[in-house]
């Protein structure tokens, strides 16, 4: 008998089983449908997408074989190769009017913008039913992002963070190792990268840059409080400023960590201490160093969770050299994953 599964349909009533899976490749489908063959255009997910110039534009790449729908950012010179890459999307500047238009159209929603505003968007889009895709950092605050967790549970979406590195296989073998008893109990993990590579420790700009035409200013805004343009905050540097970004540990914590709080099964800390070169009003800190306490945590398989710390370091600050790494840089090491190093 024909499998009569649509795509669409298979989202909508596999999505419990399909936790932490937002967008899937055609081919992927075709096989969960019982469909060998090219996925029909009338078969493919409508994806719009907010926040298009950086990683939105990565993102949208993996997902050409959908139907993309529309295309919203608050930078239309930023934007402009991803435009011109999906010339039949409908394009926008303000999230809100292309929800409100499009909103019965859309199955899927893609937000990669400045991190201040991945939630309100998210959640916006959520509410409406749309499965999406987040890039990191998931959120600008804690209680954001308990308030997206429990959107996605009241709606019953696919949702996923992008966290590039999570399958990599430098952090399968870690895990491997650590599940199989190879390590040993982990009761300490340093952790550092080269970041920030971007301006930190700055105070706020004394001069208001001229607003180019092609950039809504307003709405690059959206929650924070308002503040004169200057072009020291977009594209990309917002990450130092507190309003919008979360420094080099919001950014890259969630790559770098990622290992050890998947194969150590960590929680919450019970107790962190923090230590930074100076910490400005506006803009994070050039560097600082983070020790995070989790509590002990039973046994996963035969391998014993005990108390352990973990030691962020960024900015410049970086663990001890462990015996045998002379001369190696241990941001590109090759056996832990980003700089990851566990003992």
């Amino acid at each position: 008998m024909e499998n009569n599964n649509s795509r669409r349909t298979f989202l909508k009533t596999g999505t419990v089983g399909m936790a932490g899976i937002t967008i899937i490749p055609g081919i992927v489908m075709g096989k969960a449908t019982g469909k060998t063959s090219r996925v029909s255009p009338s078969d493919k997910l409508n994806i719009a997408a907010v926040g298009i110039g950086g990683m939105g534009h990565s993102n949208l790449s993996e997902m050409a074989t959908e139907n993309i729908v529309a295309l919203c950012d608050i930078d239309w010179r930023y934007a402009a190769r991803t435009f011109n890459e999906f010339p039949k999307a409908k394009r926008y500047w303000d999230y809100r009017k292309m929800y409100e238009e499009l909103g019965k159209s859309i199955d899927a929603v893609l937000v990669a913008t400045a991190d201040h505003s991945h939630a309100i968007i998210a959640a916006g889009a959520i509410t409406m039913g749309k499965h999406v895709y987040v890039q990191k950092p998931l959120t600008h605050s804690v209680y954001e992002s308990r308030l997206l967790t429990r959107l996605a549970d009241r709606y019953n979406v696919a949702t996923q963070m992008g966290n590039q590195g999570a399958s990599a296989g430098g952090t399968n073998k870690t895990l491997e190792w650590l599940w199989n008893g190879e390590i040993g109990e982990v009761t300490s993990v340093d952790a550092s990268t080269d970041r920030p590579i971007w301006p930190q420790g700055l105070n706020r700009p004394a001069l208001e840059d001229v607003i180019p035409d092609t950039l809504n200013w307003d709405l690059f805004i959206g929650s924070a409080p308002m503040r004169p343009y200057n072009n020291i905050y977009h594209p990309w540097n917002w990450r130092g400023w507190w309003d919008f970004g979360t420094g080099a540990l919001g950014d890259m914590a969630c790559h770098i960590l990622h290992t050890a709080f998947k194969g150590l099964q960590l929680k919450y800390p019970t107790k962190v201490q923090g230590t930074s070169t100076v910490v400005m009003a506006d803009c994070c800190p050039t560097a600082e160093k983070v020790i995070f306490t989790f509590p002990e945590r039973g046994v996963k398989d035969n391998l014993k969770l005990p108390e352990v710390k973990i030691t962020w370091y960024d900015g410049g600050f970086t663990p001890p050299r462990p015996a045998g790494a002379d001369g190696r840089d241990l941001n590109n090491c090759t056996i832990f994953p980003m700089g990851q190093k566990i003992r």
